[in-house]
């Protein structure tokens, strides 16, 4: 990710824009707090105003913030510098419709092929503009209340991952009267998810415990996902806030992935909700939840869709969601924790040369185990080969009714893959 490409990609999204109909397209960015952020926000907006668009510029702002700034503003597109819950060195730009949705597969395949062609540069009163917006976190703030129970002194503990919800999520706590008490809030462009935020909840879940603390939220680097602690410490996850949510507001049926724990599964269907399983990304649960016309749906990792509330998944906003259903549902957190079972289940990278991740998925010797793995785990485990789709890395998840063969298949099916590597 250079300056160089972001400026390309600006050119290219503005003229994709202005081939849609829009002459002088306006566009929203923000970014997280790495230290790339600001130079490849710059270029990103340079390249857009140079072929005409208008470009406010939010600055560090959750992903899903600036969805619903984009929305709220009437602009006609929105892109987020940031590498989710990558480490800081790596970066991305994320692109948002004006719908506040990602773009569909149609428009991101003509913006790849924009990218290679030679564009006609704009100049003079042609060319667009740039500007900031000091208060659009504030009224990010307040969409959000409009979803907040009232938390009347209970304890929260935040880890903000040192990222883009550093300053916004303990105002926002504090706001609906929780007594905040924060981790991981001062980034330095550096220590973005650093042994700390929703890929590494441990600081948080010590925390918690050692502090007697109600609960614990827990983002990741740019605030669309969250996860929850409860008061004994342990870990509250996607799956378990899409069982509670659906259960407390009686919704029949949700949209999960693959990695959707096969315990969770049953737990909803005793309680009578459906699930979809989809492969793993956010964007194929969104697909899922429009063509079924559902409203949630969301992953294990905490990255949840309550599509009649935000148009794409937001971090703050789940742990809103969550901790109101609980309110509703008249348990405890760790009630919940304790009832809904959870099968043991292990996901292990295993590092692969870039460029290598499709001839190992497709090897022989890595197909032939799975199908052993699959056929002694029978109907009570799963296992889910895949590629990263961020980093060139095969993650291997077994899921089984006991630790032991939990172990024992991750081990053999790590092994496969790393002599396929």
């Amino acid at each position: 990710m250079t300056p160089n490409f972001a400026v390309a990609l600006g050119e290219a999204t503005a003229s994709l824009l202005r081939r849609q109909g829009r002459s002088n397209p306006r566009v929203v960015i923000g970014r997280d707090t790495r230290r790339s952020g600001s130079m490849l926000s710059a270029a990103l907006g340079a390249g857009l105003s140079a072929m005409g668009a208008e470009v406010i510029d939010v600055g560090v702002m959750p992903t899903p913030g600036v969805s619903a700034l984009l929305v709220a503003l009437g602009a006609d597109a929105g892109a987020v510098v940031s590498a989710s819950h990558n480490p800081f060195d790596d970066n991305g730009i994320k692109l948002f419709s004006a719908s506040g949705g990602k773009l569909d597969d149609a428009e991101e395949a003509e913006l790849e092929g924009l990218l290679g062609v030679q564009i006609d540069r704009l100049s003079g009163h042609e060319l667009g503009s740039m500007r900031t917006d000091a208060g659009a976190g504030e009224r990010y703030l307040q969409q959000l209340l409009q979803h907040a129970p009232f938390l009347d002194g209970l304890r929260v503990g935040l880890d903000c991952a040192h990222g883009a919800a550093s300053q916004l999520a303990p105002k926002l706590f504090s706001k609906i009267g929780a007594r905040v008490d924060v981790l991981h809030a001062d980034p330095d462009g550096l220590n973005i998810n650093a042994a700390c935020g929703s890929t590494h909840p441990e600081a948080l879940m010590r925390r918690v415990k050692e502090l007697g603390l109600d609960v614990g939220v827990t983002f990741d680097g740019d605030a669309d996902r969250a996860l929850l602690i409860d008061a004994r410490g342990r870990l509250v996850s996607g799956d378990h806030i899409l069982a509670i949510c659906a259960i407390t507001q009686k919704i029949p049926k949700i949209v999960v992935t693959h990695m959707t724990n096969l315990g969770v599964e049953r737990y909803l269907q005793g309680h009578h909700v459906g699930l979809e399983r989809v492969a793993v990304g956010d964007r194929y649960v969104l697909e899922a939840l429009k063509r079924e016309g559902l409203k949630l749906g969301g992953e294990q990792s905490g990255h949840v869709l309550f599509l009649d509330k935000a148009p794409t998944g937001d971090g703050m906003l789940t742990a809103l969601m969550a901790l109101a259903a609980v309110r509703t549902s008249g348990k405890r957190l760790e009630d919940w924790v304790d009832e809904i079972p959870i099968f043991p289940q292990a996901l292990v990278n295993v590092r692969v040369a870039p460029g290598t991740q499709t001839r190992v998925l497709e090897s022989e010797a890595l197909r032939a185990a799975t199908v052993a793995a699959e056929t002694a785990l029978g109907g009570f485990g799963r296992v889910l080969i895949r590629a990263s789709g961020t980093e060139p890395l095969i993650r291997v998840m077994v899921e089984a009714a006991s630790e032991a063969d939990v172990a024992k298949w991750t081990q053999a099916l790590q092994e496969v893959v790393a002599n396929e590597a």
